[in-house]
Parts: structure tokens; sequence; C-alpha cells
């Protein structure tokens, strides 16, 4: 028969052995040094099965026996909410260390608030665990082997059911820091820029035309990506190249230079044309995301606002509900009592028309008796 403990304050953590856990249940081995000289309650660390936390409790000396009592028990449990319960079966087992033998009792338990802890007071008797010819105490340690097997875990009652839209709200939450934090960052939409290659000069320029490309050059290599600055780079040097006045022979050299290089400058700017178009690209694709997710948002806020709106309007017409079905509920008991008290009423209208009817007979005996005495004598 299982019995259910109190529980004294002291607590005694003792040695893990080992544990092994599957889906829905496990097994812990527990060993306690020192037996024979233990005497208070004691407690093994906490073990896991499916997701819970167990807890065995022993008492080496027994509990209010010469018998070692052994419980399974859930920790904290004070702490946990109103409703819940664990239902699990298990089985104790003390080992037999040298003939590779144990012995074992079972039980299977409703685990709740008010029974947080079950076992057996008598699992087995000392003098039994001492015997020589077993070898459950070695070298003045036991071994105590737990399997537990949950079989169905019931959470606390929930007083405040989730709502229909939470589940959407935790993401939209998230997302609305998004695009906050997107807007404070002043997204902007980028454009690209368009280059073409001009076509080089063959003729010889005049002066003035040396001049103006001198200026072309300055300008260009001070704005080095400026828009349409290949264009007029490539007609200023056309130009300074076929020069023969207004150049120094320095400037010469270096416009030779330039020119001889030209193409793999050409091919760094057209691959900065390329890397840039593609950032614009991506900028310009970024911020069209940007404006259909802030869209997706601003439209989870009207469909929020609108589920709000069903759900109380749903809270009203389930009062009205409640409150009719409660009005029928009077109803039906009035009109039982007014049925009953009708049949009640209509039974008495019966024996009392009875009742009448023989009065009838008597008084129409009694008057007739009275008229013939009354015609005898007048």
């Amino acid at each position: 028969m299982f019995e259910q403990k109190q529980q004294p304050n002291k607590k005694l953590k003792m040695e893990i052995a080992d544990v092994k856990n599957d889906v829905n249940q496990g097994e812990f081995t527990w060993i306690i040094p020192n037996f024979t000289r233990q005497s208070a309650k004691l407690y093994s660390e906490a073990f896991t099965v499916s997701g819970c936390q167990w807890i065995i409790v022993a008492y080496p000396k027994g509990y209010n026996t010469y018998r070692l009592s052994l419980y399974l028990e859930i920790p904290d449990s004070a702490t946990f909410p109103d409703g819940w319960t664990r239902k699990a079966k298990c089985s104790f087992s003390v080992i037999d260390q040298t003939n590779n033998a144990h012995f074992t009792r079972e039980m299977q338990h409703d685990f709740n608030a008010r029974e947080s802890d079950w076992g057996f007071k008598k699992f087995i008797k000392l003098s039994k665990l001492q015997t020589r010819t077993r070898g459950y105490i070695i070298n003045d340690s036991l071994m105590i082997k737990a399997k537990v097997c949950v079989l169905k875990v019931t959470p606390p009652v929930n007083l405040q059911p989730a709502k229909p839209t939470d589940k959407f709200d935790s993401y939209f939450t998230g997302l609305e820091e998004l695009v906050n934090t997107a807007e404070t960052n002043a997204v902007n939409v980028g454009s690209t820029s368009s280059h073409h290659d001009g076509a080089l000069k063959a003729e010889i320029p005049s002066l003035e035309e040396v001049e103006k490309a001198k200026q072309s050059l300055k300008n260009c290599l001070s704005d080095l990506f400026k828009s349409n600055m290949k264009e007029r780079l490539s007609e200023a040097l056309s130009t300074l190249s076929s020069a023969r006045i207004g150049l120094s022979s320095e400037q010469q050299i270096a416009i030779e230079t330039f020119r001889a290089n030209f193409n793999d400058f050409t091919s760094d700017f057209l691959t900065f044309e390329q890397d840039n178009a593609e950032l614009e690209l991506h900028k310009l694709l970024k911020d069209q995301r940007f404006s259909a997710m802030k869209k997706c948002h601003e439209t989870h806020i009207l469909n929020k606002q609108l589920m709000d709106d069903l759900i109380k309007e749903e809270e009203e017409v389930k009062s009205k509900r409640d409150k009719l079905l409660s009005d029928w509920e009077v109803l039906l008991v009035q009109s039982e009592a007014e049925e009953s008290g009708y049949k009640d009423e209509q039974k008495k209208v019966a024996e009392a028309e009875e009742k009448k009817r023989i009065s009838e007979e008597r008084l129409s005996r009694s008057t007739t008796a009275w008229s013939n005495l009354k015609a005898q004598f007048c």
C-alpha cells in the first residue's frame, strides 16, 4: 500500500551515479555513502524525465518504522501554478552489488499540488538490507535505481486563453521595430548615372581648344567620377595628345603616359560603374521591399483592429447568449413549477367537484325530507 509522507525541513543531497533518459521514461541511479550512519531524511539530486524534474527521497532508518522508506517527489512543487498534474509510473530497486540481483517494487500515481510526492513507507526491512548473504550494502554504500515513466502531463489551467492574433503580434512587433529603425536611418532611393564614350578627335587642336582641354582635364582630375567625366576626359586627352603648342614638355609626357594606360583606366572605370550600378539597383530593390514590408505592417494593424472588434462583438454575443440561456433556465424552472401547480389544482378541482356533487345529493335529500315534513304540518 502506498502512503504519502510529511516533509521535514532538512535536506541532504547525495551522489548521482548514473542517469539515462528516453523520450517519456528514464533511469536514475543514486548511491548513498555511509548508509548505516545516516539517520536524517535524504534527498537525491534532481533528474529530468520527459521534460519534468524529479528527486528521490529516502529515510535510511525508516519513516516511523524499521524499514527503508523511499518516495518519488516533484521538487519546488509549491511554486507551480494551480491546476498542474503529472501521471507517472515508477519502480524503485535496491541493487545487490555482489550477486547481480535486486529488490524491486513498482507504483503509479497522479502527482498534483496536494500529492507532490508518493512512494513506499515500508519498502524493505533494514535487517534484510544488512544481511551478509546479500550485497545490498558494500563499503557502507547503498545503490538505489529508479525507473520513471511519465504517462501524462497536464499544464496549469490558463485563465487567459491566447487570442487568435497573439502569434501574429509577436512577429509584427519585431517588424515594426525594423520599420522604425529603417525610417530613423532615413532610407533614400538612389539613382544611377549613365556615361557614354566620346569619339577621339583626329585633327590638331587650336590654342583655344588646348586651353579648354587643359581646364577640362583639371576639372576631371579634381572630380574623377563626375557625371560625363569619361567622355570629357577622353576628349581632353585626344586634344592634348595632338597639341603642338600650349603644353610644356612635362605636361606632354604626363598626358602620353596617362593615355598609354587609358585602357586600364577605362576598364577600372567600367568596373566601378558596374559595381556602382549594382549597388544602386540593390538600394532601389531594398527600398521597394521596405515599402512593401511597411504596407504589410500597416495592413496587420488594420486587421488586428478588425479582429479585436470582432472578438469584442463575439464576447458581447456570448454574454447575451449566456444571459438568454440563464433566463431560459429560470423560465424552465418557473414553467415546471407552474405545470406542477396546475396539475395539483386540476386534481383538487376534480376532488372538489366530487365533494360538491355528494353535498348536492345530501342537500337534495334533506330538502325533500323538509318539504315532506312541511307538507304534513302546514
